[in-house]
């Protein structure tokens, strides 16, 4: 097993041992896969996560039977949400053993089949055919998680199938018919096309083409918070990224409804706000949605439903010669300008000068990530993106506590490459834990906190609400002294000019660096 995922181009897997699963962590090793003991499995999988976004390749988990298996499982629910493809490995303990025996004893296929894309228990006959269908089923259509349960026994047996991997199937496009002609001549007649582009496309790597059908429309791009850079942001047809920001809405939706053709391509909205619910009417306007797996959805509904690879999808689409005298009334730079209007800094200090401050230091070739809160919303409008996978988050499970891990994932394969994370303090401190493994694999990552004592959006909501402060703040932490006491650099600033001495001190450091950016609490008022 551990061969047919190195073959798949997995070399790292994260997890916490137990006595169940160490010949596989044995097996891991041998084949090649370097285990990073991570401290809570729950980071495990996002770390797991952060280097299929730099490889391609799914990223392993593994966890011991029981607690172990449940403490992984947000991670691996955030992988099915956000299309990630993740192979779970958990130990068990033999079939017939929990017939007598108790002890951590649960139905993990069970509890796992409700949350990844199928579950499989191990046995030594099919090895070969269950690896190669976990792989593949990963990986396919929208990807995600697959569950594989391996029985104690079962591990040290040796494997009796024959070795079988299927071939990979070739990417898909629609035939020729009246519905796609229809489509495509909607197209080249369009007066006022825009271009959604969601997660379904990033996985497939269309970033070509929709560079090639934004320039030959004419249309603006909206992406996903996920999305992002796959135009990039600096284009003068880029929209830059939508999903949970009302003020961007009051940009966008408009424009969405005043189109006459819309061209989705990838767009899956499991990222988008309720806001985003029928977008668009496909009884006034042309809808064209290119995925990757039927709508089941029923978000928004479509003139024109085509299932199959976006690339090749899209290319057979396209008119033969770019579209001129669209959107005539200057639209899109008008709508540029607005949304440069609301997400710009505002003052001195506050969560905006400090994303602005970041970007403008920090290397174009950074990696970002961003856990949730009312910081990502800020920071997935106001981060520019010119690549795609520049920013990683999690807009589909959305859950707190993934940005450090998925920034420790990203930065173990690309270790010479700047990395930053932005963090809640209340989701910093879910997973501080993991500056240790950030030390111990002797990394130089950027954590950067927004210090606010409170769960800021939670916070904003309650009073919008006219309730009263309840169960939203809590006490300082000094982050900067947490971060000195795991082995790394740690940084409180409260200035542009202590921000921008502490970002060049971390991108000189040898070490991880912690740098506690406090702000006003009511900093996102107005903001979001």
């Amino acid at each position: 097993m551990a061969k047919r995922l190195y073959a798949a181009g997995c070399r790292w897997a994260f997890g916490m041992p137990g006595g169940e699963v160490l010949t596989l962590v044995d097996a891991l090793e041998q084949a090649g896969i370097t285990f990073v003991l991570a401290k809570h499995e729950n980071a495990a999988g996002f770390m797991a996560e952060g280097t299929y976004h730099r490889t391609g390749a799914p990223g392993i988990m593994v966890a011991t039977v029981g607690p172990g298996a449940l403490n992984g499982v947000n991670s691996v629910e955030n992988a099915r949400q956000d299309r990630v493809p993740m192979i779970v490995l958990t130990g068990a303990v033999d079939a017939d053993e929990a017939h007598t025996y108790t002890h951590q004893v649960l139905d993990q296929p069970q509890v796992f089949r409700a949350i990844t894309k199928a579950s499989f228990t191990l046995n030594a006959g099919a090895a070969h055919v269950i690896a190669d269908k976990a792989v593949t089923q990963a990986m396919e259509g929208r990807p995600g998680p697959v569950h594989i349960d391996v029985p104690i026994s079962v591990a040290d047996e040796p494997a009796t199938g024959e070795g079988i991997l299927r071939k990979p199937a070739l990417p898909m496009a629609p035939g020729a018919s009246a519905e796609f002609d229809a489509a495509r001549n909607a197209l080249s007649s369009a007066k006022k096309p825009i271009i959604i582009v969601g997660v379904d496309a990033m996985t497939q790597g269309a970033e070509t083409v929709i560079k090639r059908a934004a320039e030959m429309l004419n249309a603006p791009v909206i992406t996903t918070y996920k999305a992002k850079g796959m135009l990039p942001e600096e284009h003068p047809l880029a929209l830059g990224g939508a999903g949970l920001s009302p003020n961007a809405d009051r940009v966008l939706l408009p424009l969405v409804s005043e189109a006459d053709v819309v061209l989705a391509i990838g767009y899956d909205p499991i990222e988008m706000r309720t806001g985003w619910q029928n977008p668009w009417d496909p009884e006034r306007q042309v809808v064209i949605d290119v995925m990757a797996e039927p709508n089941h959805h029923y978000m928004h509904q479509a003139s024109h439903n085509f299932i199959g690879d976006c690339t090749a999808t899209v290319g057979a689409l396209l008119p033969e010669a770019p579209l001129t005298d669209v959107w005539a009334g200057g639209e899109i730079s008008t709508a540029r300008a607005a949304l440069d209007k609301a997400f710009k800094r505002q003052g001195n200090w506050g969560p905006d000068a400090v994303f602005e401050i970041c970007r403008n230091v920090l290397p174009d070739n950074t990696l970002a990530t961003a856990d949730s809160g009312a910081h990502r919303i800020l920071l997935s409008q106001m981060w520019r993106c010119d690549f795609p996978r520049a920013l990683t988050q999690s807009s589909g499970l959305c859950t707190m506590g993934v940005a450090v891990p998925l920034a420790i994932g990203q930065q173990i394969v690309e270790r010479n490459r700047p990395v930053v994370s932005f963090s809640g303090d209340a989701g910093f401190l879910m997973v501080a834990g993991e500056l240790a493994t950030a030390a111990e694999q002797k990394l130089r990552t950027i954590f950067v906190v927004l210090v606010d004592a409170s769960l800021a959006l939670i916070e904003l909501k309650q009073r919008q609400r006219q309730m009263k402060n309840r169960a939203v703040d809590f006490g300082y932490v000094d982050f900067s002294a947490v971060a000195r006491g795991f082995g790394g650099a740690g940084h409180r600033v409260t200035s542009e000019e202590e921000l921008r001495n502490a970002l060049d001190q971390a991108l000189q450091s040898d070490t991880f660096t912690v740098i506690a950016a406090e702000i006003d609490r009511k900093a996102y008022d107005g903001r979001l």
